[in-house]
């Protein structure tokens, strides 16, 4: 009886049209509020019902949070990753948890929300800082004792590796079922990296009850699409993105990134199966059920980017239960959620393979027939800048020193154009899902990037320089530039470290970055050096134990293909909002999302921008979303058409979610306000909420 009461309280909750009580709006991940008050008739009368200032903004902080409210509490993180219970009616505290135990929390780090289960009286919020896996009574704060060891959880632990070495934390909340919290994780995209074990912990007591190896171990199915062994040396291939669960048929469903290292693959031949893979699980045990990879070999960061949406679409007349995963590329792949079988022809195209030298790259790869993608998919000349004649002849003559020929074309040493880019297509707000008209609706990036793949340097004498630039200039850039806001300028870093600080973050890394517990204190201490001060002193021992991974080629950045002035150098639209019908398999509306407002200012409007949070929808006819990065707006939108019908200006850039609550009859939208991807001095940290006048 009690298991029961575990399935169907989160969703008496939901049913109540009061809650948004699952990260995703339910364990569907649909985005989607039966609530009506607010109509297309009265949006505009939509004013600020309370704001909340979390207190923890810093220069380049970000505030990703998709709040839960249960029973008139919002759940919601801060920038510094404290978790607070707010009064969802007035915007007042009711408590905040710090996970840093009195330590002021060094960096920028990202939580993108909490969790929530209960079970009677027993009411718990589940959030994750650093390698840290916290439960808290819902209704103190306070960590609850019998969870792990005094409240928490090290998911470093059970890994096969030693703790020590391992880098792992996660930015998405864990998904639900039963009693069992089924947990997504971060892990480093570069090398060395985690195993990106997908794992299931027991909601009472925080013992492991199931894993799932991403990367085959010997014995295990997809083993031989790895060299031997691989289990032992490389990671990634990991859900980071969150899952979605099929509460009724007791199956979890899970996106999964690349393998490391991301853009150099010579020491994983093979497809590399679990990595870009879209997985069927037993939610009870941990067994696959079905799976789908995506992409073979990846060499272009082409994670899954959010979780999958449980859909609902029509085929003969006949309602058919199937699962939608939108993809970076700006794809949509929908499969029959019981067995896997796609709902629209896939197609195994073939692709160039000629990469650099060790590369061996898979000659087919597969792509959706329908829908169409909402998202263009190769540059060429012709789509370059028109803005100003300079920063065309600037594009075009960068253009023409670089690959430009489609989706899969293989890194290079001259560089490659990855379009759309590392951030998508589709991004990590992922998609929203109406039932009732079988409409998936989901914002893009259209940003290009180049990738240029760059030989590391193994003959050097082993320095500060030479280590840096090895282990750290693949992010950091070369100049300590870095490729802010996403990969932080090394410049000055004095301002924000003391020596002592860096190199402890050297050694035991953070998020995306691994960290380099197998450098000696030597070279440690050479690279932090050089860093902070630019003094190149030479280091006898580099190592303090082998290091099995032979990389003969790393990148030397993250770079977007940007004309002189900071711009796009493509021309428009650089982000679009879309909806997609999923019974037909084609684009029902797509339209430009997102202004620089100096453009729109002197006459260049609709441009789109970059845009990072995702849309909700309402049982009335709107669909709600902030993410545009540079004009801090935040929308409703008519979802039949696309027209806007309303929009305000945020504090910050809302790159968040929103949520939809209602409490004592008023419906209310709330969005956090944390900005960051402008740059650092765009950082926030509130929460707003909206309502109607009484």
């Amino acid at each position: 009886m009690r298991a029961i009461v575990l399935i169907l309280l989160p969703l008496a909750l939901v049913a109540q049209n009061t809650n948004w009580a699952v990260y995703g709006g339910s364990p569907d991940n649909d985005r989607y509020s039966p609530l009506k008050q607010i109509t297309p008739g009265n949006v505009k009368k939509l004013r600020v019902a309370w704001t909340y200032d979390t207190g923890d903004a810093f220069p380049g902080s970000e505030m990703q949070c998709h709040p839960l409210i249960v029973d008139g509490i919002m759940y919601a993180t801060t920038p510094k990753l404290r978790v607070v219970a707010v009064d969802a009616t007035n915007g007042k505290e009711k408590w905040r948890f710090d996970p840093h135990e009195a330590r002021e929390k060094i960096g920028k780090s990202r939580a993108r929300g909490v969790t929530y289960w209960s079970s009677g009286q027993d009411r718990r919020i589940f959030v994750t800082a650093r390698h840290w896996l916290y439960a808290l009574n819902a209704d103190t704060g306070q960590p609850v004792a019998s969870f792990g060891t005094n409240g928490k959880v090290d998911l470093r632990e059970g890994l096969g590796r030693p703790a020590r070495e391992v880098t792992i934390t996660s930015t998405t909340p864990g998904a639900l079922y039963q009693d069992l919290l089924i947990m997504s994780v971060l892990v480093s995209e570069g090398l060395p990296s985690a195993p990106g074990h997908v794992r299931a912990f027991d909601a009472r007591t925080g013992q492991v009850r199931w894993v799932f190896h991403t990367v085959p171990q010997p014995g295990e199915p997809g083993y031989e699409t790895w060299p031997a062994n691989a289990y032992q040396y490389t990671g990634g291939a990991n859900n980071w993105s969150g899952m979605t669960v099929d509460v009724k048929r007791g199956l979890v469903f899970a996106g999964t990134g690349s393998a490391a290292f991301d853009f150099y693959g010579a020491n994983r031949a093979g497809d590399n199966l679990y990595a870009n893979t879209l997985l069927a699980f037993d939610a009870a045990t941990g067994k696959r059920v079905w799976h789908f990879q995506a992409v073979k070999h990846d060499v272009w960061d082409r994670d899954f980017p959010a979780p999958p949406n449980l859909v609902t679409v029509k085929r003969d007349g006949k309602a058919v239960d199937a699962v939608a995963q939108i993809t970076k590329s700006g794809h949509v792949f929908v499969f029959e959620r019981t067995t896997g079988k796609p709902l629209f022809p896939i197609q195994e195209v073939s692709v160039p393979t000629q990469g650099v030298d060790g590369e061996v790259l898979s000659p087919t790869q597969p792509l959706p027939t329908l829908p169409p993608a909402f998202a263009r998919q190769r540059l060429t000349a012709d789509m370059l800048t028109r803005r100003t004649p300079d920063a065309h002849s600037a594009a075009l003559q960068r253009f023409k020193q670089v690959r430009s020929n489609g989706q899969f074309e293989p890194p290079s040493r001259e560089g490659t154009v990855i379009f759309p880019g590392f951030d998508g297509g589709g991004e990590w707000g992922g998609a929203a899902f109406d039932a009732t008209t079988g409409m998936l609706y989901a914002n893009a990036n259209e940003m290009a990037w180049i990738l240029r793949l760059v030989e590391r340097n193994t003959t050097a004498p082993p320095s500060g320089r030479v280590l840096y630039e090895s282990q750290c200039a693949s992010c950091h850039r070369a100049d300590l530039a870095g490729a802010p806001p996403e990969f932080p300028s090394l410049v000055k870093t004095g301002d924000r470290y003391t020596s002592g600080e860096l190199q402890a973050l050297i050694r035991e890394g953070r998020g995306r970055m691994p960290g380099f517990s197998n450098l000696s204190a030597a070279a440690n201490q050479a690279i932090a050096r050089y860093v902070l001060t630019g003094v190149d002193e030479s280091v006898v021992a580099t190592s303090a134990k082998p290091n099995p991974i032979d990389q003969k080629y790393t990148h030397d950045g993250y770079n977007k293909f940007l004309d002189p002035d900071g711009y796009p150098a493509i021309s428009p639209p650089w982000g679009t909002l879309n909806a997609i019908d999923l019974n037909k398999g084609r684009i029902a509306w797509q339209i430009p999302f997102g202004e620089y407002p100096e453009l729109a200012k002197a006459g260049m409007k609709n441009t789109g921008t970059e845009n990072y949070g995702g849309p909700v929808l309402t049982a009335s006819g709107l669909l709600f979303i902030g993410a545009t990065n540079y004009d801090k707006k935040f929308h409703a939108f008519d979802k039949r058409t696309g027209k806007l019908l309303w929009e305000t200006t945020l504090p910050h850039a809302g790159n968040a979610t929103p949520s939809v609550y209602q409490v004592k009859g008023k419906q209310y939208i709330v969005i956090a306000a944390g900005g960051g991807k402008a740059g650092p001095q765009s950082s926030g940290g509130s929460y707003v909420a909206f309502s109607l006048p009484d």
